[in-house]
């Protein structure tokens, strides 16, 4: 069943197989099928008989001549497993097109005349548009269930569901004109749904009450008989047919001027630019305007037709204006949060507190939403915008606790910061410093330092009104931060033990108590000042062998001296037995994650320690040898008592003739002046065979410079005055005073073990 020329023979034929008279489209549109023709479905087990109704809505038949459609809608309902009902794509949603009359009427009539008897109703959506099935198919069953809802019922009936009496499926299929193959394919899949149709879980209904074939004759012509003797499907009063018809196109007359109309259009555009003040006083003149003119229009038509056609056109006109409504309330949802935004950003840099900031700037804003949601209604829409001011206030929530991160991020960064600043300097100094009281500082230090933190970010928080749970998380979590800068501290600092260790050394056993540096003159006791600096590089070893923040006592500093000092000097007496105390990567009483330097590590850092140090020890001790060697140039005490001994008779001839004084006099001042000169003592430090050479280069060189020197102040001598300068000799004399005791200065420098170079020498 279905409007008259919209292919229901057509669809038949190609869908069963059968030979119904289909219309000629090139002789015109006009009716093909008269009454009621019945025919026997080709290729469809089982046996399945197929029924092509008359038209409805046929101007052969005319306005006043629709008892026939509802007659023979009837009869199809009533006889048939399964009733097709043909209708155009651009129909739904319509009145008259529909078929929604025709079917209240015959529901009315079908649950007074017959027992409930369930069929299915398969409406064919013919010509589909690019609305999806899944947006019309909803449409339909609405309706449906809508003309169900409003058909009076008898007393029997009066709770019975459509399901009852209705399974309802919807198809759609392509335009047959435009898209042919594509139809036929459509129609092939929907054949092979009627096979076996009225097996259990198959599309023909519950067939209770079925008759057998031979008796479908007789049944037949008693249901016609019923339903050609009820009276109430007559056509209804002429002037609602009338009233239907006018106020309809009334209705269609407003509609599209308001579309036309021009305030409207630039009311429209306002609204998708931005936000138009005063939008639903406007909008809400517009519509009764439009209105009031169909009322004056139809208002002398059936009260209960124009009734309903004014509120179908109210429905159009709302839904034409709906768009708008939501751009404007979308406008002002973004305005409105954006000028939150501002002023609460503002109220934080002035100092407010970010819990009254954001609660006073929330209730604040959320009165101009509301002024702004009361000012776009429309008085004709009961719209509701509670959404609307959910999802702004979602907005503002997720703005706000966007801020509140960044803020608290802010703010734990510089506490951390305050925290580093605090905790790496003193901790690389203390670490420097390795001693017994190195770790009991550091946990000091790093108790102060974070209760001074926690308290002031504890003091801070307390603005942004956070839950306990959540506040104690971030104070926790900045304790761990500061552990956690101590640790990577020590770790740093554990990488460079080796360098701080030699540096250690070093410095201890270069310099003495007053931090001078030691000049190795040979009195120094090596040994004893290498154990000291040794023992000392080795606290420092210790002390960077774990972290000790938790104050647990641990024998790492005893592991290590018994193992590293003790034991290397008595390893040789150790039993093969005895376990070595270092042949372990953990060290005992101290957790894993707390060690910096394994015990294996500690053995590999020392061995390579006493390596890269015993090479200063050993330029000390040469030095020191070398020093020894430089000041004992006196012959030894038997040599001294032998000289005066066999020199006895040479001494008392010197005694005997004094002019022998006098040249060994001169011959000792020129033997101390080359002495001197050639800085014979620094010469030999390193060696008798090195000083001999470095001596003989430069004896002659040496003696032309003093010979030179010598006549150079002979020629002043004699140039000069007897009355304005001392005789030569008297100033030779005088010079050789001088280089005596210039070089006797030099002597007495030597002696006390002095590095640098002698006076004379730079003269």
């Amino acid at each position: 069943m279905g409007p008259q020329s919209s292919g229901k023979s057509t669809l038949l034929n190609h869908l069963f197989g059968t030979n119904f008279r289909e219309m000629d489209a090139f002789t015109g549109r006009s009716q093909t099928t008269k009454g009621i023709w019945l025919a026997r479905c080709v290729g469809i087990e089982p046996c399945t008989l197929v029924m092509d109704l008359e038209g409805t809505d046929g101007r052969e038949r005319g306005e006043d001549d629709t008892a026939f459609e509802k007659q023979s809608a009837l009869f199809a309902l009533a006889v048939s497993d399964i009733v097709l009902i043909n209708m155009w794509c651009h129909d739904i949603g319509r009145e008259q097109a529909a078929n929604k009359p025709l079917l209240k009427t015959v529901f009315q009539v079908m649950m007074r005349l017959f027992s409930p008897r369930k069929t299915t109703l398969m409406f064919v959506i013919r010509d589909k548009t690019r609305t999806p099935l899944e947006n019309l198919e909803p449409i339909l069953r609405q309706d449906i269930q809508k003309i169900w809802d409003s058909v009076p019922k008898p007393q029997a009936h009066k709770e019975t569901p459509l399901s009852e009496f209705f399974n309802v499926e919807v198809v759609a299929l392509s335009s047959y004109e435009e898209k042919e193959e594509q139809f036929k394919e459509q129609v092939a899949s929907l054949r092979q749904r009627f096979f076996h149709s009225i097996a259990p879980g198959g599309l023909a209904g519950d067939r209770r009450g079925v008759v057998p074939a031979s008796g479908f004759s007789f049944s037949a012509q008693q249901i016609w008989k019923v339903i050609k003797e009820n009276k109430d499907l007559d056509l209804p009063a002429h002037k609602v047919m009338v009233a239907t018809v006018r106020c309809e196109e009334i209705a269609n007359e407003r509609f599209s001027s308001f579309t036309e109309n021009e305030e409207w259009c630039n009311l429209e555009e306002a609204a998708q630019s931005g936000a138009v003040r005063g939008f639903g006083k406007k909008l809400s003149s517009i519509l009764d305007r439009f209105l009031s003119d169909y009322d004056a229009e139809a208002t002398y038509f059936d009260e209960g037709v124009r009734s309903g056609k004014r509120k179908n056109l109210e429905e159009k006109l709302l839904q034409q204006v709906r768009p708008a409504f939501d751009s404007i309330l979308g406008h002002l949802r973004s305005g409105t949060l954006d000028k939150f935004k501002e002023a609460f950003d503002k109220a934080l840099n002035a100092g407010e507190g970010f819990s009254s900031a954001a609660y006073s700037c929330t209730e604040s804003f959320k009165g101009v939403f509301d002024e702004g949601c009361a000012d776009a209604v429309i008085k004709q829409a009961n719209w509701d915008t509670s959404k609307v001011k959910e999802k702004f206030l979602r907005d503002v929530e997720a703005y706000i606790d966007v801020v509140r991160g960044t803020k608290l991020s802010e703010l734990t960064a510089r506490y951390e910061a305050k925290l580093n600043k605090a905790l790496l300097g003193p901790v690389d100094v203390l670490l420097d410093n390795a001693s017994d009281d190195t770790w009991p500082a550091i946990r000091k230090l790093l108790r102060r330092e974070t209760q001074s933190a926690v308290s002031g970010l504890s003091n801070e928080l307390s603005s942004f009104n956070l839950d306990e749970v959540t506040k104690d998380k971030m104070l926790a979590k900045l304790e761990e931060y500061a552990r956690g800068v101590v640790e990577s501290k020590a770790k740093e600092e554990a990488g460079r033990v080796l360098f701080r260790m030699k540096d250690r050394f070093t410095t201890l056993f270069s310099h003495d108590s007053d931090s001078m540096p030691r000049v190795w003159t040979g009195k120094e006791d090596i040994k004893s000042i290498t154990k000291v600096a040794r023992s000392a590089s080795l606290k420092l070893l210790s002390v960077m062998a774990a972290v000790r923040l938790d104050d647990e006592p641990d024998d790492i500093e005893n592991t290590l001296a018994l193992a590293l000092v003790d034991g290397s000097s008595s390893s040789t007496n150790r039993s093969l037995t005895i376990s070595e105390p270092l042949a372990s990567s953990t060290w005992e009483k101290v957790p894993s994650s707390k060690t910096l330097l394994s015990p294996v590590q500690c053995k590999s850092l020392w061995r390579q320690f006493k390596t890269e140090t015993e090479y200063t020890v050993s330029q000390a001790m040469a030095a020191q040898e070398a020093s020894k060697r430089s000041n004992n140039w006196m012959p030894p005490p038997w040599a001294i008592v032998a000289i005066l001994v066999l020199g006895f008779n040479e001494f008392m001839t010197l005694l005997r003739n004094p002019l022998y004084f006098a040249i060994l006099f001169v011959i000792f001042l020129v033997t101390k002046a080359l002495w001197v000169q050639l800085d014979i003592s620094n010469e030999f430090r390193n060696g008798a065979l090195p000083g001999i050479l470095s001596v003989s280069t430069r004896f002659v060189p040496t003696v032309m410079n003093l010979l030179k020197k010598l006549a150079e102040e002979g020629q002043v001598a004699a140039t000069g005055g007897s009355g304005r300068h001392p005789p030569l000799q008297s100033k030779s004399y005088q010079g050789e005073v001088e280089m005596s005791s210039t070089g006797s200065s030099g002597a007495t420098t030597a002696e006390n073990g002095t590095e640098y170079s002698s006076s004379s020498k730079h003269d």
